[in-house]
């Protein structure tokens, strides 16, 4: 039977077993690095992002168990990525029209069409809508770990989900989409 997450945590932080540190990573870099992907919108700021996430956690961090450790980490993730757009927003420059008609090697990832089609649909609605979107529907996070990750209630996690679910309808309706 496959460990937990908080199980695996523990461990290691009990007994400093790096094999169970390695074992959360391998669960959750991919999702967490897209999740990050999305706020910060640079692969390699998200990669040393969730880098810095697990490191964070690594280093003993309070992990008090009122959510599950996936919701906590992304949690961590998400305050770092906010943390790192505040440090940078005075060197952000604007991309020119040229950088947004060429697939950026972060779609590469997403190897279907219609998934990348999804994906940039997804990334031009508002950020609220765009996180509670992953986190519901590609992370399968109830709405109480959303909520938390966000720091939103229940009834805000679902206005956000409603509100994202149709912008997002819009924007793919936009693209050439027929949606029923």
């Amino acid at each position: 039977m496959r460990e937990t997450d908080e199980q695996l945590y523990s461990r290691f932080l009990a007994e400093g077993n790096s094999a169970d540190l390695a074992e959360l990573l391998e669960r959750h870099r991919d999702s967490l690095t897209l999740f990050l992907f999305g706020i910060v919108h640079d692969m390699e700021d998200a990669e040393d992002l969730m880098l810095d996430a697990f490191a964070h956690a690594a280093s003993g961090a309070r992990f008090s168990g009122r959510s599950s450790f996936k919701t906590w980490l992304f949690s961590i993730g998400k305050n770092l990525a906010y943390m790192h757009l505040r440090k940078r927003r005075p060197f952000l420059q604007h991309r020119d029209a040229a950088d947004e008609a060429s697939p950026s090697p972060e779609l590469s990832i997403l190897k279907e069409e219609r998934k990348q089609q999804l994906y940039q649909a997804i990334q031009k609605l508002h950020e609220d809508y765009r996180q509670i979107l992953i986190l519901l529907y590609f992370e399968d996070m109830s709405c109480e770990e959303a909520g938390r990750v966000m720091g939103k209630n229940r009834r805000q996690v679902y206005h956000l989900a409603d509100r994202g679910k149709a912008a997002l309808k819009t924007e793919l309706e936009r693209m050439g989409f027929e949606l029923t």
